[in-house]
Formats: C-alpha cells, sequence, structure tokens
C-alpha cells in the first residue's frame, strides 16, 4: 500500500484513538505498517501447500493488468462494531481480480467465500461491545475520509505469525501485474 495512503491512515487512527478515548484493553490498533487489502484467506496453509498457493496467485496475476484504486471512506463490520476499516475502491479490476483467485482457489480445495468481497484496510479490532458503540460513533465525521489513490501494479502472497503483539504479516511472493 502507498505510504501517503497508510501515513493519512494512521492519522485517522491516531485521531479516532484521541476522540473515543478506549485504551488497548478495548481496541487493538492495526499497525499502519501491517496493513493491507485482503482478496482472499486461505486460514492455515500447510508448508507442502505454498508453492502451489504462490503458482496460483502467479498464474492469475499474469493476466491481470495493472489498475488504480483509491482508499476513501471509513465504516465498521458489525452492529456493535467489530472492525473499524477504510474502504478501498479498484472498481471492475479489483472484483474481477478477487473472484478469479477465489474461483482458482475453490477449485483447488479451498473453501470458496461465504459472504460478498467488501475491500477495505482494517483500521482496529474491537474486543468489546461498549468500545464498538463508542467507535461507531466516533467515526462520522470520517464516513467519506479519502485517504488517496494507489497504482496496483502487483499482488503478493502474505503469511502471518501471531504473536504477543499481534498477528505479524511478511510477503512469501509478489508479482507484477501486466504493464499497459
Amino acid at each position: 500500500m502507498d505510504a501517503a495512503v497508510l501515513e493519512r491512515a494512521a492519522v485517522l487512527q491516531k485521531t479516532l484513538r484521541q476522540t473515543a478515548g478506549l485504551d488497548s484493553r478495548a481496541v487493538t490498533w492495526v499497525r499502519p505498517e501491517q496493513m493491507h487489502l485482503t482478496l482472499k484467506f486461505l486460514g492455515a496453509v500447510e508448508d507442502k501447500d505454498i508453492t502451489r498457493v504462490c503458482a496460483i496467485v502467479q498464474e492469475t496475476a499474469a493476466r491481470v493488468e495493472a489498475f488504480e484504486m483509491t482508499c476513501r471512506g471509513v465504516g465498521v463490520f458489525g452492529r456493535p462494531a467489530r472492525v473499524v476499516w477504510a474502504g478501498v475502491d479498484g472498481g471492475k479490476p479489483l472484483e474481477l481480480l478477487q473472484r478469479e483467485l477465489d474461483e482458482r482457489f475453490t477449485q483447488a480445495g479451498w473453501p470458496a467465500e461465504n459472504r460478498a468481497f467488501s475491500a477495505h484496510l482494517t483500521l482496529c479490532r474491537v474486543k468489546s461491545a461498549a468500545a464498538g458503540r463508542v467507535l461507531a460513533a466516533a467515526i462520522a465525521p470520517f464516513e467519506q475520509e479519502i485517504f488517496g489513490s494507489v497504482w496496483a501494479d502487483s499482488v503478493a502472497v502474505y503469511e502471518s505469525r501471531l504473536s504477543s503483539a499481534g498477528p505479524e504479516y511478511g510477503v512469501v511472493s509478489r508479482t507484477k501485474f501486466i504493464d499497459d
């Protein structure tokens, strides 16, 4: 994700932290450098399947032209809020990429998505209903916030490792899209 977009997300996080007044027992804030757009969540993947996962992503990306995405809008998942997010709009190219990845992984034996794709960057995870209500109210002034645009020229396979400080994400492979 573009550094300027992540910087704007970090500023919003700081504003929400101050406005909501919630501590780490109520909310887990995602560090900006860990923010990413998830196209397909696979869950636990055995070591023997990592090469196949990367191959599916590489084969799919090899047919995709680079495209622009705009990060805008702030919202929540859940009532009361369980996740606060910044929206990502990549138009038809992003929708088609996500759909094809889901189909390819379903054909390879992973479960199909059971809910509609909602492109977003997670800003925080909410640990209590009370905190969810406070954050849902605090985001109201930012529902139309524009974070900026990003030229999507590649897709990455990430691994996540859980630690006491939260998940750590690392790139396993990255594949460039077709240049215009």
